[in-house]
């Protein structure tokens, strides 16, 4: 999938620009412009509804591949912890429970990323890439055959992506261009097979009881996932060098 990509939001931010002029950087993109026009007073009217300042706004998103959910959650950059503002149906996702390893695999990554690039020029509408392979999934993955360009985007066609549809693409987009003009510098993005509760985990794990490299991860991400639950703050992940992770 070539794509050409613009918008490198921690580019704008460190070269000095005011906060405003990200917003209106966008803004030159036609389909940004729609994004905004669809979409501003609906992002307002949540974010008033949770007391959050557009102007103030720290964003952290998780995604469940069984249940195709997408959460959006956010508070205002003196808040202590997030709340849930958003649920977002994933339209379609290609692959199985499990991490993506090699390219051409039709797997939608599972583990810790965040949103590497905006594209309002996508064959898919607009999209967002996330940074796989990240640091696990160089160790972990087939060498020289990880694949890449893995994207959040529009329409309802997966092949290793999250496709959301363009309507709620616009809106996801308009929440990240406002977090970025306020001044965060990196969106998380969790991605877990399903929920990992208690009951979904065991079930996981008893079905790929055999697969050392799907337990591995999802032992850690559900680590993140209790820590989460339990404290509304995404915990801090460190890659190790076996492509294990410490959550904490």
């Amino acid at each position: 999938m070539r794509l050409l990509i613009i918008l490198f939001p921690l580019f704008f931010l460190s070269a000095g620009m005011t906060s405003n002029s990200f917003r209106e950087e966008q803004m030159n993109c036609t389909r940004i412009r729609e994004a905004y026009a669809a979409k501003e007073k609906i992002v307002d009217k949540t974010l008033a509804e949770h007391s959050i300042s557009r102007n103030n706004m720290r964003i952290y998103l998780r995604a469940f591949k069984n249940e195709k959910k997408f959460e959006l959650w956010a508070k205002n950059t003196a808040d202590s912890v997030f709340v849930l503002i958003k649920e977002f149906s994933i339209c379609d996702l290609s692959g199985s429970e499990g991490p993506k390893r090699r390219s051409h695999d039709l797997q939608v990554p599972e583990g810790f990323y965040h949103i590497s690039k905006l594209n309002p020029y996508s064959r898919y509408y607009l999209s967002m890439q996330i940074n796989y392979p990240n640091a696990s999934d160089s160790i972990r993955g087939v060498r020289g055959h990880l694949g890449n360009e893995i994207f959040i985007h529009g329409s309802c066609l997966s092949s290793g992506c999250l496709a959301m549809t363009d309507d709620k693409i616009k809106e996801l987009f308009v929440y990240c261009i406002e977090a970025y003009n306020s001044g965060q510098e990196e969106i998380g993005l969790t991605i877990f097979p399903a929920q990992l509760n208690e009951a979904k985990y065991a079930a996981l794990t008893k079905e790929y009881s055999k697969s050392k490299d799907k337990i591995s991860l999802w032992a850690d991400l559900k680590k993140s996932y209790d820590l989460f639950e339990q404290t509304k703050v995404p915990p801090t992940v460190k890659f190790l060098r076996d492509g294990t992770h410490e959550v904490n």
